[in-house]
């Protein structure tokens, strides 16, 4: 009988050689390929020792280090539920995932023992460990005590294999249950798509309770028996220094904006890159631009979700990588965008994106309610985003249906404006958000962070936005601030914005 438990395939995939080196850290540390094996062996051993029931959730709070990627693929081997929790989340917060989820297991950084475990054994899990970014923790205590071989719990690709809580900006967080299948689908429709060769080289400089981070870059590398330069947080400099020993890279376009405010950023330390990727939040075509023109490489954007993983890609070869665009859907996904009526519009309308296929998640956990509304009556999944598809078939996102704004009847599309106000002379980005008008029910405020040493005039740009859009799109206040409000993936909170404005015309 074959195994589809995801850690069995990313496990055949390492390499013949077990003692190469795996993972490099920014630390100088080294990890074989033997090491990963016995690790994970030994930390799935332990968790059987626990004679956990099947199907049991570990949920983990860690900082990012080599032994919590080994902690994740042990839960994969040991046949578990993996529970990834934002580093960011404070006691209310982890309090609600912990009660919702009912893990069996919590593993948590040793500073933040004291209050997470008395959170956790309150709600019933048994077992609490640490896990710090240092190797040290009683996990690895613990695991130290087990033996380093360990037969892959036998797993159907319908089993359950991560729950990953969405962001929440609309009431609770939801948790999105991914399956065997669904995760290791994706991951070799990415290796093919993006060309993954041997010898390749991946700079893993994300987060990884993400799904970017955590399923994207280390299924990738993984699955195509490649090292990984590992850093556990983001330093532009140092990962400029690293790129000359690496061919792909994937961020956030935060971390694009942050290597180019870099002088070390040229062509000279892209040399031996092959492929960079950006994804999570939209990147600015002005960074995609300038890019280009620095490290003669073109970004490749791509698009999924936490419900998803990937869903579309621009091309890695045989086509242009149009900026502002994510290209088309993956192999083995269908996409369609439809109208308030549920058809497809035309060409280049613009409707709600929905989705189907082997990467779809298989629901919310303990939300039977939530889950039916979130599909469509012949199976297709609603993003929830908003966008539209070209002549050419490629995609552009060009919001949340939550962000909408109806302003006296009209659809309003925020991203249209911000594609505008960004075009102007010394703006850095910009967001718009609606927030209630007695007259209108709705308008937009446009809120634009000026570049460095730029001058912004909110009227001004209010006045230049009259001259080229329709006047029911044009924001009713603009404000120039400093920073905009950002998730740990760099994507702009809207939530807080609209908060934060929404008794300007009460």
């Amino acid at each position: 009988m074959s195994n589809d438990n995801l850690f069995a395939a990313l496990r055949a995939a390492f390499p013949k050689d077990l003692d190469t080196i795996a993972v490099e850290t920014d630390d100088e540390l080294a990890y074989s390929w033997r090491d990963l094996d016995r690790g994970t062996a030994m930390i799935a051993n332990l968790l059987a020792s626990l004679q956990l029931p099947e199907g049991s959730r570990i949920a983990v709070q860690v900082e990012k280090s080599v032994e919590a990627m080994m902690l994740y693929l042990a839960t994969l081997r040991a046949g578990y539920v993996f529970l990834p929790l934002n580093t960011a989340y404070q006691s209310a917060e982890i309090e609600y995932f912990i009660g919702n989820a009912e893990p069996a297991v919590v593993v948590c950084t040793p500073e933040n023992f004291g209050w997470v475990s008395k959170i956790a054994f309150r709600a019933g899990t048994r077992n609490v460990f640490t896990l710090g970014d240092d190797r040290t923790g009683t996990l690895l205590d613990r695991a130290a005590q087990h033996g380093d071989r360990h037969e892959p719990a036998r797993k159907r690709a319908g089993d359950l294999a991560a729950i990953l809580y969405t962001s929440g900006t609309t009431g609770r967080s939801k948790g999105a249950m991914l399956t065997h299948g669904n995760l290791l689908s994706n991951a070799q429709v990415l290796k093919d798509y993006w060309g993954w060769v041997p010898g390749d080289v991946l700079v893993h400089a994300l987060p990884i309770f993400h799904v970017h981070g955590l399923f994207v870059a280390i299924h990738g590398a993984l699955l195509n028996g490649s090292r990984m330069l590992w850093f556990g947080r983001f330093d532009p400099r140092k990962v400029i220094a690293a790129l000359p020993r690496a061919t792909v890279f994937m961020g956030v376009p935060t971390l694009y904006v942050r290597m180019l405010a870099e002088p070390a950023l040229d062509r000279q330390a892209a040399r031996n890159m092959r492929l960079f990727i950006s994804g999570s939040a939209p990147l600015l075509i002005e960074t995609f631009n300038d890019w280009r023109e620095r490290t003669g490489h073109t970004i490749l954007e791509r698009y999924g979700m936490s419900e998803t993983i990937m869903l579309t890609s621009n091309p890695y070869e045989g086509g242009e990588r149009r900026g502002g665009t994510v290209g088309f859907p993956l192999p083995g996904v269908g996409l369609r965008v439809v109208g308030d009526d549920g058809r497809d519009v035309p060409t280049g309308e613009i409707g709600g994106i929905q989705v189907r296929g082997p990467n779809v998640f298989d629901g919310y956990w303990r939300m039977p309610e939530k889950t039916a509304e979130e599909f469509t009556a012949d199976g297709w999944f609603r993003t929830g985003d908003v966008g539209r598809i070209d002549e050419r078939g490629y995609v552009t996102i060009v919001g949340r249906s939550k962000d909408l704004i109806i302003s006296g009847g009209y659809n309003v599309y925020p991203a249209e404006i911000e594609g505008f106000i960004n075009e102007l002379p010394g703006v850095a980005e910009s967001a718009v958000v609606g927030v209630p008008h007695p007259d209108f029910g709705e308008v937009g405020v446009a809120v634009v962070i000026p570049k460095a040493g730029a001058q912004l005039d909110p009227d001004a740009i209010v006045a230049t936005l009259k001259a080229q859009l329709a006047n029911f799109k044009i924001p009713k206040r603009c404000f120039a601030v400093g920073e905009l409000p950002r998730n740990t993936m760099g994507k702009v909170q809207k939530n807080l914005l609209r908060e934060q404005y929404k008794s300007l015309f009460a």
